[in-house]
Parts: C-alpha cells; structure tokens; sequence
C-alpha cells in the first residue's frame, strides 16, 4: 500500500475591511435579496491600500511554519490569477517575509480559480518522489470586477495556504482524478485590463459542462460511487452556483435534488465564502476549511472536490479525513479573521476599489490601513517594497 499524501496543514487569511451587501443593495436601490438568497452572499473583502495577494499569502502560510517549522519545505507552490508580475512569482517574496530556507524552488501556476488544485496535484507527486519533503501551496486572489457591473457583487479577496506531506493530519488526497478541458470564453482578464471580463450566461453554462465532464471522467477512471461520499466541496465564484452545480450532477446521476439532499451533501461548506466572497483560487479550499470546522466527526470519511476555472479546466478527486483531524483544525483563528475584518461604507469601498500605485516607476508609498502582520509599503524604481510588523 503506498504512502498516504495530502494536506497535513490548512491556514487562510482575508483583508483589513469588508462591505457588507446591505451597503451594496442600499447603494444600488437593489432588493438585497437579490444578494443574500439570489447569489448566497452575504459581504464581501476588501483589500487595504497595502495589501495584496503576497501580503495574503504570506499571512496564511507564516502560522504553518509557525506549527510545522520550515526545514521540510523545499517546493512553494503559488496560485493566482491576480499576478502581480509577469515574471517573478508571487512567491518568492512570501518566500522571504515568512524566512524560508534558500534550498527551496518556487513558482506561480495560472489557470483561472483552478490552479490551486494544480498545484496540490504538482506537490502531491513531488511527496511522492521524496516523501521526507513538504511543500507549501498558497492559494492567494483578489476578484475585481468594473463598478456596478453584475459581477461586482461577488467580488471578494482571500489566500489559503495548505502544507502537503505524506502522512497528513487532514486529509488524504487519492487517486483517480476526473479530467476535463474545453477552450471557452467564459472570464478572462487581459494583461491590459485590472478587471475582469465576464460572460455571465456562458460561465455558468461552462461550469455545468465542466463538472459533468470531470465527474463523467472520474467514473470511467475508477473513481468512488456516489453513495460513499460524506460531503461535496465546490469551487464557489458565489455559494449558490455550488448549489447550482450539484443539482447539475444529481441529475445526471437520477438521484433527487431536494432541499434535504442539497443540504446534507454542501450545506455546511458555503459560509467563509458567503461572508468573504469570490477568492478564485482560495475559494475550494476555503469550502475545505468551513466543512471542516462545521461538520460533525468526519474521520475516514471520503469528500469529493470539484475544483473548476474558467476557460476551462475541471478536476474531480477525492480525498479522505484523517483520525485525529480535529486537534489539527484552526477553526477560533479561522473566525477570527472573519470577525476582524472593519465594515466599509460605499464611499470607502469604492475609493479602495479605484485606488492602485502609479506606475511611473518612481517612489511611492501606500496609506498604512492595514493591522495585518505584513504590508505592501510602496513601490520603487518599479519594484514592490514589502515589510513585516
């Protein structure tokens, strides 16, 4: 039998402030039903002038090293589709503010919200390779949408930072995985734009194809029945699509999509997202993290994950929680940076959604906003200038 792999850690941050959709609705004269059962969304957060997806990243993975130490880590892995760089990775400067070991290569993988699950399966096979190793994959997104465009409601920023080694305390990730793939213009973002471009209508019909796609691949790989999963976890642009997606498989499977089915198999793994947002490549593992801390004992019971970006590409897999899960969760920190986040009125929200540093290359500072333990100090010479509390 070989060696178990998968994610022996789990950490996640957010941001200094958050708009509630109350604001949102009052804002927009809109019924705010339309967020709260329309969508499933409940706030979004919203990034301080100085932070980011490096400040983010580095804030979930410092409390891994924290428990775990650093010798071990010899690969950091980041996703995001909220590249700062077209060249240097992310990474490497969470890489630095958090003290890693110079032994260490790092890099950035892009595939819309899908490349955090890359990622996990690139470090899964390095583990493999070497079990004596560990690998650190963050997952670290800021979702911008134009001003009162129909995606802005979603909007949302987090970073989840999962340590990967054999034998884990979480959750054992296995084989087979479902595959899937179709070129789509569902939501893509130039190099030259800062927001999004979305087709709405095409990017939940992608996704409905997608997880058929994947789940259909996942069958005819060998995969677990339907019956032996605990649990479903989704990528969540906005809670309700994961509703919307599971329907989709129920159907396909001649299984009944009632309320009670509904609730049972995603209920309890929606609420950081509803409270946070859309974290693209964060927003699974945040599912993850909420069904662990929510959901009764969950030991060697099998989850199914369907991770999915747009463009598109799909995965479905299953993993399976390890005995003695519990003592490893992080759930009063995970609260925590859901309560400490400070309320925004529209005009503040709508300030920090225009406000970005020049780029002219000159020096230039940002407002210190955040309490985080990292920031984003300014830029110089065009290069980010990052600092540690």
């Amino acid at each position: 039998m070989s060696l178990p792999i998968g994610i022996h850690d789990l950490s996640f941050a957010s941001t200094e402030f958050v708009l509630p959709h109350t604001a949102l609705a009052a804002h927009n004269g809109t019924d705010v039903a339309k967020y709260h059962v329309g969508i499933g969304q409940q706030s979004m957060s919203v990034p301080a002038a100085d932070e980011d997806i490096v400040t983010m990243g580095a804030t979930a993975a410092a409390p891994l090293v924290d428990r775990c130490g650093k010798d071990r880590i010899r690969t950091v892995v980041f996703a995001t589709e909220s590249s700062i760089d077209q060249a240097k990775s992310a990474g490497v400067y969470v890489h630095s503010l958090i003290g890693l070991v110079p032994s260490c290569r790092v890099v950035e993988m892009k595939q819309a919200c899908y490349a955090a699950t890359a990622a996990l399966q690139f470090a899964i096979g390095l583990i493999r390779r070497d079990p004596s190793q560990q690998v650190l994959v963050i997952a670290s997104d800021v979702s911008t949408y134009e001003p009162d465009s129909p995606g802005e409601a979603t909007q949302g920023a987090a970073a989840a930072a999962m340590l990967v080694g054999a034998d884990p305390a979480l959750v054992r990730i296995e084989e087979p995985s479902g595959l899937f793939t179709a070129d789509v213009m569902d939501f893509w973002r130039p190099n030259y734009r800062e927001a999004a471009l979305v087709n709405g209508r095409e990017s939940v019909g992608a996704y409905l194809r997608a997880v058929e796609g994947a789940w259909k691949d996942y069958t005819k790989q060998g995969g677990r029945s339907w019956e032996e999963f605990a649990a479903f976890v989704y990528h969540q642009p906005f809670t309700k699509m994961a509703y919307k997606a599971h329907r989709h498989l129920l159907s396909l499977c001649g299984r009944p999509a009632d309320r009670d089915t509904l609730e049972r198999d995603l209920g309890r793994t929606t609420a950081y997202n509803a409270v946070i947002g859309n974290s693209y490549t964060a927003s699974m593992y945040l599912g993850l993290a909420t069904l662990l801390d929510q959901a009764d004992d969950l030991t060697d019971r099998p989850l199914a994950f369907l991770s999915y970006g747009s463009g598109s590409v799909a995965e479905f897999f299953a993993g399976t929680v390890a005995a003695g899960y519990r003592t490893h969760l992080r759930t009063g920190a995970n609260h925590e940076v859901i309560a400490r986040r400070r309320p925004l009125d529209h005009a503040g929200y709508r300030a920090l959604h225009a406000w970005s540093l020049p780029a002219d290359g000159g020096d230039h500072s940002t407002p210190a906003q955040t309490t985080g333990p990292y920031r984003l100090a300014g830029v110089s010479g065009h290069k980010r200038l990052y600092e540690t509390r």
